[in-house]
């Protein structure tokens, strides 16, 4: 009996450690940005952003693998630094977004690659249209104590194919794949 209590004992001491290194933490909408890049009529890059990301993030710095991500992006916050484009953007002829106001990712698998990196499969929704999409990502960092509490930052990026997702243009004014680079800071929950 007292070995059986021992082993319990030390079975229950052991798994404390997976627990407390899972962490849950919010994107800080403050300190994020989804970044885009695409070809203009096959002779230049365009540039814009998505200003309002939101989301969890649940961290298990023990096994990487373990850890999730849930993300929404206001589509009505893209920002190109024209108005004329951005409102094009938002209309039924790219995004949609009175119909189609937010894209989200959901992540499905994520595997440790080297040191501060990782790869990503999840799920993107966008315009009603879900498509598996993997990341290359970039952290997350360590965290630190700043501004009231604590922050890690962690980067992203992918490519994906418009088309894919029923966004669509005049053909050979706007490229088809599109370059995505995430910078997001996150705050503990």
């Amino acid at each position: 009996m007292t070995k059986w209590l021992a082993a319990t004992g030390l079975a229950a001491i052991l798994t404390v450690p997976a627990f407390a290194a899972t962490s849950t933490w919010q994107i800080d909408p403050a300190h994020a940005n989804a970044q885009f890049t695409v070809r203009h009529l096959g002779i230049s890059n365009v540039q814009g952003e998505f200003t309002k990301i939101s989301g969890t993030i649940v961290l298990d710095d023990a096994d990487i693998s373990k850890s999730s991500v849930d993300a929404t992006i206001d589509v009505t916050s893209v920002d190109t630094r024209v108005t004329r484009r951005d409102d094009d953007l938002k209309s039924p002829n790219f995004f949609d977004a009175a119909k189609f106001p937010t894209m989200t990712f959901q992540s499905t698998k994520i595997w440790s690659t080297g040191d501060g990196a990782a790869k990503m499969t999840g799920n993107l929704t966008i315009k009603g249209v879900t498509k598996e999409v993997t990341l290359d990502v970039d952290g997350p960092t360590p965290p630190i104590k700043a501004m009231g509490g604590s922050r890690r930052g962690v980067s992203a990026t992918t490519k994906i194919n418009r088309q894919d997702f029923g966004v669509s243009a005049d053909p050979g004014v706007v490229g088809d794949q599109i370059s995505i680079t995430l910078d997001l800071e996150m705050t503990q929950k």
